[in-house]
């Protein structure tokens, strides 16, 4: 099967090195255009170490994008991490069309910021998908979907990256060799399951240390590495990462620094305490242990 592989970062770079190892035709790779300085995208890279056709298209929109993709002769596209748009002339140009990966349990949490808001919503479980996509928004048909559990020592980097980066690599061989034989489905999805968020940005990242600590803690998780939770000390944003929950309770307002002990910094919440064992204090760009914040943290004092 002659298969066009559209994507970027390190997931993309390992489905190219998969789909190659697994003896499948990669007859082309589309990947982001290299930047004025610095490293190129992994995925272009590993394209040119494999020497393997390569287009770096800034737009799939335009009929320049439509005509390169049209003379590779995909019969399969695969859309491994792209943040583009594909326009579906291009997603149903193939023979077998395109399948697309998600980091979700779709029809829940569509859009780009999905493993984050699966971890501040509080879910249990989440897993991936390899679905048909349409002109939607991660509406299309499902292919293949895993599960996986949400473990409270969890965050969004380390859900994604111990064990969704993996699974999403072994179901996007499953899905493909599925596709060869004739046998993917294409099963609908429910819409009244269906939820959608927003991109997860600093609008939905600030601290409220008076919600209940289950919340406080899901925000926190769910924000590490990226955008990274953040409360305010004396007009200084101070970012919070790896957080521990404890249900003892110290007595203080909600937001109070308890303690900082070389097992983090402990903060008092309603009816609980939460430990955070990093934080980045603005402007600094530099994750610190609070230890080594020193008067920058004083104990005693109100994070707001």
């Amino acid at each position: 099967m002659r298969i066009a592989l559209l994507g970027q970062a390190a997931f993309a770079e390992k489905a190219l090195e998969a789909l190659v190892s697994h003896s499948h035709q990669v007859v082309h790779v589309f990947a982001p255009a290299d930047p004025p300085s610095g490293r190129p995208d992994p995925l272009a890279a590993k394209a040119r170490a494999m020497g393997l056709p390569l287009s770096q298209p800034k737009s799939f929109k335009s009929d320049t994008a439509f005509g390169q993709f049209k003379a590779v002769d995909a019969e399969l596209a695969i859309l491994a991490f792209v943040t583009l748009i594909v326009p579906e002339r291009i997603l149903y140009l193939p023979r077998y069309k395109s399948i697309c990966f998600h980091p979700s349990l779709l029809p829940r949490h569509r859009g780009a910021s999905a493993i984050n808001w699966a971890i501040i919503q509080g879910d249990t479980e989440t897993g991936v998908t390899w679905f048909w996509p349409d002109k939607g928004i991660d509406t299309g048909p499902i292919l293949v979907q895993k599960r996986a559990p949400i473990a409270d020592s969890d965050t969004t980097g380390s859900i994604y990256f111990n064990t969704l980066f993996p699974m999403g690599i072994d179901t996007m061989i499953e899905a493909v060799d599925l596709i060869a034989k004739g046998n993917a489905p294409a099963l609908t999805q429910d819409e009244s399951r269906a939820t959608y968020e927003p991109p997860c940005r600093d609008d939905h990242a600030k601290v409220d240390f008076a919600k209940a600590p289950r919340e406080v803690f899901n925000l926190v998780r769910g924000c590490d590495p990226q955008p990274g939770a953040f409360a305010e000390l004396n007009g200084t944003r101070v970012r919070l990462y790896e957080a521990a929950l404890e249900n003892s309770r110290s007595g203080e307002a909600p937001g109070t620094i308890s303690s900082i002990t070389t097992e983090g910094m402990k903060i008092a919440l309603g009816g609980a305490t939460l430990t955070v064992k990093r934080v980045r204090i603005e402007p600094a760009t530099k994750k610190i242990t609070p230890a080594e914040a020193g008067a920058q943290l004083p104990v005693g004092a109100l994070l707001i």
